[in-house]
């Protein structure tokens, strides 16, 4: 029932301006040592996927990046204080965009596939865990697009907690209990984002780590199922990394690899979107 589009409450989520709060602080990473523990746990036969390496910290999209936009004194004053100046494309059609790609984070994923593999519970916040490592993985590609994408990502993240209140109200969960879970899951997000962050830009048992905190909730057993997301994170990322990004910020259109494929170090041909001239 909580798994039930909200497309129509979701729109009204533009009369309203966006609050981000800050993140909380992560709590220490799971150490190298414990992800070897956890890994020799594995039976010795199954063959595992090479391990990601690397010692230096670099941006996620190795493509040549844009110098940055320069902005006036005037956007610069307006936008510290709080307000967007003038942007490259309409803000209600990146509104709009913004608005498609979290319905492809929630409309588009098998989440039955993630509770089966990951040995999740079949509740609301199991699939709030699994929603927010796409959202993530959105505001990380939307945050390369300069201020056009940034922008994106506030609305990205205001639709995603305006879904999540309207599933907990269908559900009958009452006022108190509701701003109750709605507070831990804010602090959740923005604390899972954080060590997501780190683990994208570090090896894979750092990545492993976040995975472990935030969406095994330490308590995976099986190593092959922190394997299994790894290799997930990886190759979405590699993914949408490939994807346009003038076509991102005019449709918002997303399509996500599978959890599971033969082949998932070969990165699958791109699609080009298409899109009217009023950028629908």
């Amino acid at each position: 029932m909580y798994r039930r589009p909200l497309q129509s409450a979701l729109r009204s989520a533009f009369s309203s301006r966006t609050a981000l709060g800050q993140v909380p602080e992560q709590g220490p990473c799971l150490s190298k040592a414990s992800c070897r523990v956890l890994g020799a746990k594995a039976p010795s036969q199954a063959q595992n996927r090479a391990l990601h390496g690397t010692r230096e910290l670099c941006n996620v999209k190795q493509t040549p990046q844009a110098s940055e936009e320069e902005v006036g004194a005037f956007t610069k004053l307006i936008e510290a204080m709080g307000f967007t100046g003038a942007l490259k494309y309409n803000k209600w059609k990146i509104k709009i965009a913004a608005l498609r790609m979290y319905t492809c984070c929630v409309e588009r994923i098998n989440y039955d596939e993630f509770f089966e593999k990951c040995t999740l519970p079949d509740t609301l916040n199991s699939w709030f865990l699994v929603a927010q490592i796409h959202v993530w993985m959105c505001l990380v590609r939307m945050r390369q697009e300069g201020r056009e994408g940034k922008y994106m990502c506030r609305y990205i993240v205001h639709s995603m907690w305006e879904d999540v209140e309207q599933r907990s109200k269908i559900m009958g969960i009452d006022a108190f209990h509701r701003k109750e879970s709605m507070k831990a899951m804010t602090e959740t997000f923005y604390a899972a984002i954080f060590g997501y962050d780190e683990g994208i830009l570090s090896d894979d048992c750092v990545l492993a780590a976040a995975l472990w905190r935030n969406l095994f909730n330490r308590q995976c057993e099986d190593p092959r199922q922190l394997e299994l997301m790894v290799e997930y994170v990886r190759k979405q990322m590699q993914f949408i990394d490939a994807l346009d990004g003038e076509d991102l910020l005019l449709t918002g259109e997303v399509k996500w690899r599978p959890l599971v494929e033969e082949n998932a170090q070969s990165i699958l041909k791109v699609a080009t979107p298409t899109y009217n001239d009023a950028g629908l």
